[in-house]
């Protein structure tokens, strides 16, 4: 091999032609948690985590759908997930808390409000 040749042989084309075709189609709009309600459910994570209730967690984005998923230990099925479903903003609200088996707990348009069905009873501390 000489110093001249390429490492990479082209193939030449007619003039004209492409060698991919372009999609033309806008990419899907996806949905997400914005900056404000991921600030509400990642300080609720952490207080769980420090209590040593819940250990990892897993984020999905669809096209209509984003989902915080909760778990207690990383090989099971999540204990709760908090969804955004965008579908349903207007009718039911946006939010939901759903549990492992697929109950419901809480719907709603405001996620804190949603969340509280989180937060577990106060505990009395005697010193």
């Amino acid at each position: 091999m000489s110093d001249f040749e390429p490492i990479v042989s082209f193939r030449s084309r007619p003039a004209g032609t492409r060698s991919e075709p372009k999609d033309t189609s806008p990419p899907a709009k996806k949905t997400a948690f914005d900056r404000k309600e991921l600030n509400i459910i990642l300080n609720l994570y952490g207080s769980k985590v420090a209590e040593g209730e819940w250990r990892d967690y897993a984020l999905d984005f669809g096209s209509d759908t984003a989902t915080f998923s909760i778990y207690r230990r990383t090989s099971e099925v999540p204990l709760y997930r908090i969804v955004k479903d965008m579908t349903l903003a207007r009718r039911q609200g946006a939010y939901a808390v759903i549990a492992q088996g697929g109950l419901i707990l809480r719907r709603g348009h405001d996620l804190a409000q949603v969340l509280r069905v989180l937060f577990g009873k106060p505990k009395l501390v005697t010193i």
